[in-house]
């Protein structure tokens, strides 16, 4: 398996980037969460459960949503993965069990039965232009196009079940596999020409395509129309947790602060938390920044107030070595290749 303690020193953050955004990088995303779900009633508890239309799903379709609380807050962002005898549930890391214990507490009589999954997995991304022919030409099977569809293949011997998964502007792949293949799935992807990408690569790449993170960018004290991800939700399903607020954002009003991109002057980067101010008053908050590879410049993800979501807005973000300006810009602040 790759990950960032693995990566060759002569692989340079750099040529990781760019295999990731021209030809094809391989990254361990094993730490994600990782639940099974089996029962006749799976499917329609979780349509009563998360934001995205679960039962519109079928076998070998996906779709990404989030889980949310009364008030409409994010208690986690996740991605659904319908099967023929089962549904799959690719979570924050490290959220599984606190993930777990919080949808039990909504089962009562349904026959839909939640079980954690980290250790029988190995999850191996495939992620840049190159990666689908990469992976057609170790499996033999044709991809299909749409978003999240997934379909089982044999690669290196062993079965694993490719999902049309981007971690980045480019397009990208998870592959889960048993737990005990993992290494010798990623293994054979480096031997057929993907690069390792380790962690300081991938959070350049995930910031640059404007992809928020659970437990950096979004939490549980952020509503899910706050996070501006509306491909999260469908406005057409049945009723959810957290729906009223959702949709009384969507017909009736607005949100007052959302998730924005920033491209900061100079060199200095923000740290998480750091004040964004205009016109003398603070209008939000960074999350995640990092100096973008692309642009040469140091860019922002952070909840700003909505009189400034204009690309172009000028905004001062107040770092712990003083001010540095920064505009708003539309997302994500690259574009492939």
């Amino acid at each position: 398996m790759t990950n960032e303690l693995t990566v060759p020193h002569e692989v340079s953050l750099e040529i990781q980037y760019r295999a990731a955004m021209t030809t094809a990088g391989v990254i361990d995303r094993s730490t994600l969460g990782k639940v099974t779900v089996t029962g006749r009633d799976r499917a329609a508890f979780l349509q009563g459960m998360l934001s995205n239309d679960v039962t519109a799903l079928g076998p070998g379709q996906g779709c990404p949503a989030a889980f949310l609380d009364a008030h409409g807050k994010v208690v986690s962002l996740l991605v659904v993965y319908a099967l023929e005898d089962r549904i799959l549930l690719e979570l924050p890391a490290g959220s599984t069990e606190k993930f777990l214990q919080t949808i039990d507490k909504y089962l009562i009589s349904e026959k839909a039965y939640f079980e954690a999954a980290d250790d029988a997995y190995s999850i191996v991304a495939v992620q840049g232009p190159g990666a689908e022919k990469m992976l057609t030409d170790l499996s033999g099977a044709t991809l299909d196009p749409t978003p999240y569809a997934h379909t089982e293949v044999t690669i290196a011997g062993a079965p694993v079940r490719v999902a049309r998964r981007s971690l980045a502007v480019t397009p990208g792949f998870h592959c889960w596999t048993a737990a005990d293949h993992g290494e010798a799935l990623g293994k054979v992807l480096r031997e057929a020409g993907a690069v390792p990408v380790g962690a300081q690569a991938l959070e350049a790449l995930r910031v640059e395509a404007g992809i928020p993170e659970y437990g950096v960018d979004v939490d549980e004290t952020v509503i899910l129309p706050e996070t501006r991800l509306d491909e999260l939700v469908s406005f057409t399903k049945g009723c959810y947790i957290g729906q009223e607020t959702v949709a009384r954002v969507k017909y009736r009003g607005h949100i007052n602060r959302g998730l924005a991109g920033m491209v900061l002057e100079g060199d200095r980067l923000p740290a998480h938390g750091d004040a964004i101010t205009a016109e003398d008053k603070e209008i939000g908050r960074v999350t995640s920044a990092v100096r973008s590879i692309a642009l040469s410049k140091p860019i922002a993800l952070g909840y700003i107030r909505r009189e400034f979501f204009a690309a172009g807005s000028a905004v001062t973000i107040v770092t712990g070595d003083g001010p540095v300006q920064a505009r708003v810009t539309e997302l994500p602040f690259v574009r492939p290749v």
